[in-house]
């Protein structure tokens, strides 16, 4: 029984990042090159984020809302910003196009990042012998930071590649990803500072992937349209 717990939660975890590479053009463009160079660089953001965390940030003997510590690592959390930058201009892509070069880019973030912190705890507890929803819940939590990278992704493409874009929608455009890049802050305050519990901390994340994916869908799709 652990052991089909275990593959459950792993399923729900990474399956989604396979379905959507399958179900999308991406694997007919053949992309997963993009994708893998899209996770190595994440890891090496995340590295990059590891030590100015450990060098910026004092440890704190409580787990009480510190704003002076979370402004901080608000700001570090723009590191993610510049990976992805990096990530569309500066990695050699195949011939593909900017719609798909962006969903490739978004899902190897996401992949590389449920792999570094969902792989362990969930191989580690999920095949203990108390059965508990915790893995399930850091499922889904993985599933709407799919949809938040893509949406950061496709943000961040809009704001680089995209040279013709209206120039009303571009205040707009930059709000957004500065939302996405700064959701860990504000999930950390809802959990230390408003004292939410993890259900409702994935149920929030959950909904707001779903209202950036369709605000992300909604400015590209505009993007793309002639200007008059």
């Amino acid at each position: 029984m652990t052991i089909f717990h275990f593959f459950n939660c792993a399923i729900l975890t990474f399956g989604p990042h396979a379905v959507y590479y399958s179900a999308t053009p991406l694997s007919e463009y053949d992309t997963i090159g993009t994708s893998i160079k899209s996770a190595l660089v994440y890891l090496i953001t995340a590295l990059v984020k590891l030590v100015c965390l450990a060098t910026f940030l004092k440890v704190s003997e409580s787990d009480s809302f510190d704003p002076y510590q979370e402004l901080l690592k608000a700001l570090i959390g723009f590191i993610d910003v510049a990976g992805i930058y990096f990530a569309l201009t500066q990695l050699t892509h195949r011939n593909i196009s900017q719609n798909h070069k962006f969903q490739a880019v978004g899902l190897g973030w996401a992949f590389a990042d449920s792999v570094l912190h969902r792989l362990a705890p969930l191989w580690v507890g999920a095949r203990g012998l108390e059965f508990t929803t915790e893995y399930i819940l850091q499922g889904l939590e993985a599933n709407a930071n799919l949809v938040l990278s893509i949406s950061l992704a496709a943000l961040c493409s809009l704001m680089w590649l995209r040279k013709n874009k209206p120039k009303t929608l571009i205040p707009i455009i930059y709000t957004c990803a500065g939302i996405v890049a700064t959701m860990p802050s504000v999930t950390s305050y809802m959990r230390r500072g408003l004292g939410w519990h993890f259900p409702e901390i994935v149920g929030f994340e959950l909904f707001t992937s779903l209202i950036m994916a369709f605000i992300s869908w909604q400015l590209f799709s505009a993007c793309q349209r002639p200007s008059n």
